[in-house]
């Protein structure tokens, strides 16, 4: 497939006049001084030059969401679902072209890029069900003629601050569900791809100048660590979503809380697919190498870890070696391929010390690693996806790199076996391959995967709009998309009523005068 991104760019209206926001209806920014480049993995070219904000003018973006709330929380649930089935349609329209800006900015495959946009599209006609769900629950007083129930309204300004690797997606799994619930957002996208963010951003304003939607609804903010840390930081902000390392995910929890505000993180995975004796094996190679390579090794859903039944072990390991002779690597833009590259030097650096720091531990690789070098390698940025033979306990076993690094590991028994997997820090996906339907239950079990996802005959990564989607333990325990996740974005209200001519206490409590 050939991609003119030049012209994809013209499309998308990402030109020399974006580096500088100013508040306009559905779009509201800041800018300073600072200019960043942006360059893609791909070819190593420079793609523009952002204008990053400071914060020197953020409290006019704050002001302008607030105004925008005042007036967006009247309009109607339903008639809010309207404007964001509105975005899904122009979402529709311009998903090639975005697809393929993700896929040349963060490096990941054309396919993933438009699969990327194809959840957005989703998240939005999930949200405009939801603008006619937001359902409470009524109850029975213990006092004659009063009537009990709850009722949800929106928090206000919501604060969502995405990572480089799902660049336009999460961001929409937010934006969407806090819309239809009568909240406003402010964005603060990666630094590493603000482009997919621009482009959104103005898909979206277009979308919202058409119906009349109040400035500040949809505002974009566009840098560094001191900006997120702003935002965490404003009472104002009564919800901060935050995506990204859990690292990053404690510092915004601290500064959240100690202001008694509200997070929904959704931070590293280190998950793990068992392979059980009853596992079919051809289906279990798909889902260990999409998951283990897709995005080359860059989601939080990434397979990272196979925990392998001893009987079968031996030959799926060369069932997987052989896999990877076949990976082809390189242009993600070309459909052919089926890995592109790291995001950037730094993450080539952490993927290089990840692979000795497992070496020094005793890891035996099976398929080693590397920088590939050469045409269509300019970039520095494609690594070789490898494998290594390990214990779990293992200190790099434990922590998540974000790279194309693959942990193989024995077991007896799936006692045993689920033991290891909830044995890591995080808990966000997890999965059994087997045939056998107590060996899946179990896995189902209180007594068997600890994550916020677990899944049988299917891989750790990917996840279908519909559920929720989160992890427990150092993975945050937020949950977005689907489910009753839109709750995240709301305050509850019990509300009583009484339609009699007395004044009744609770408990029997008697207080006459």
């Amino acid at each position: 497939m050939h991609v003119n991104i030049p012209s994809i760019l013209d499309r998308l209206q990402i030109n020399e006049n974006n580096g500088s926001f100013s508040i306009g209806n559905g779009l509201a920014g800041y800018h300073d001084t600072a200019v960043k480049n942006i360059n893609s993995p791909v070819d190593g070219k420079l793609i523009a030059a952002v204008t990053m904000a400071s914060g020197a003018n953020y409290d006019q973006v704050v002001a302008a969401a607030q105004d925008a709330f005042k007036v967006w929380r009247t309009w109607p649930a339903p008639k809010r679902g309207e404007i964001v089935r509105q975005v899904g349609d122009a979402l529709r329209q311009h998903k090639a072209d975005l697809g393929a800006l993700v896929s040349y900015e963060m490096g990941k495959s054309l396919q993933e890029g438009f699969g990327e946009v194809q959840e957005m599209i989703d998240i939005c006609d999930f949200a405009v069900g939801q603008s006619r769900q937001l359902y409470g629950l009524t109850m029975h007083s213990e006092r004659p003629q009063h009537r009990m129930y709850e009722q949800y309204h929106p928090l206000g300004v919501v604060g969502i601050i995405s990572a480089f690797n799902f660049p336009v997606a999460v961001w929409s799994w937010n934006a969407a569900l806090a819309w239809v619930c009568g909240n406003v957002c402010i964005w603060k996208p990666s630094e590493k791809t603000p482009l997919t963010a621009i482009a959104c951003q103005h898909i979206v304003e277009e979308v919202f100048k058409a119906n009349d939607v109040p400035t500040g609804v949809s505002c974009l903010v566009l840098g560094d660590r001191a900006i997120g840390e702003a935002m965490a930081d404003d009472t104002r902000v009564p919800l901060i979503s935050a995506t990204g390392s859990t690292r990053m995910g404690k510092a915004v929890a601290t500064k959240v809380a100690a202001r008694l505000g509200k997070s929904l993180l959704e931070l590293g995975g280190n998950n793990a697919i068992i392979i059980t004796e009853n596992a079919d094996l051809d289906m279990a190679l798909i889902g260990a190498v999409f998951g283990a390579v897709g995005t080359a090794g860059q989601r939080c859903t990434t397979t990272r870890r196979l925990i392998i039944h001893n009987s079968v072990y031996d030959s799926f390991k060369q069932k997987l070696i052989s896999a990877y002779g076949q990976i082809r690597i390189g242009d993600p833009l070309d459909e052919h391929n089926h890995m592109g590259p790291l995001i950037d030097q730094d993450a080539v650096t952490a993927y290089l010390r990840s692979i000795e720091a497992c070496k020094a531990e005793g890891g035996q690789f099976v398929v080693d690693g590397g920088v590939l070098e050469g045409a269509g390698y300019e970039s520095g940025c494609y690594v070789k996806p490898c494998i290594a033979e390990v214990e779990n306990s293992f200190a790099i076993v434990q922590h998540e790199t974000f790279a194309p690094i693959l942990y193989l590991i024995r077991y007896n028994a799936l006692d045993e076996a689920i033991e290891l997997q909830n044995a890591v820090p995080q808990g966000l996906s997890s999965a059994i391959m087997t045939n056998n339907l107590r060996q899946a239950e179990q896995f189902l079990s209180y007594a068997g995967s600890d994550c916020g996802i677990a899944n049988v005959n299917i891989g750790t990564s990917g996840a279908e709009i519909g559920g929720a989607f989160g992890g427990e333990k150092e993975t945050g325990g937020g949950r977005e998309s689907g489910s009753d996740a839109w709750k995240a974005y709301m305050r509850r209200q019990t509300n009583t009523i009484n339609y009699s001519s007395a004044l009744p206490l609770a408990q029997g409590i008697k207080f006459d005068l």
